[in-house]
């Protein structure tokens, strides 16, 4: 067992610190610190919107593919239109995977 002693400022930093990356658990973030040195903390928001977008195509062409089924043809403007928004999701994805690069291993 490990007892450490700090001023009251200290503690307002660490506490500041833990609120920052979302960690409730003095022991934790202390532990976590002491032997990794960092907390990384990631926001997924970016992510979680691309999923999105994704989720977002892949039921267009389900109606797509469905339509062609029906129908036995498929108009080019939807075809353009799913590839263009793929391509934008493409540029997303690197522009995030870039970001992601600069963080620390």
């Amino acid at each position: 067992m490990i007892h450490m002693y700090v001023s009251e400022q200290e503690e307002k930093m660490i506490r500041a610190r833990m609120d920052e990356n979302g960690i409730v658990s003095v022991s934790a973030f202390l532990r976590r610190m002491a032997i990794d040195g960092y907390i990384i903390r990631v926001d997924m928001s970016d992510i979680r919107a691309l999923t999105k977008l994704l989720g977002i195509c892949s039921k267009n062409l389900n109606q797509y593919v469905r339509r062609a089924n029906e129908t036995g043809s498929i108009y080019e403007t939807d075809i353009e239109d799913l590839r263009e928004r793929l391509r934008g999701i493409q540029a997303d994805v690197k522009t995030i995977l870039k970001e992601y690069e600069k963080i620390p291993h």
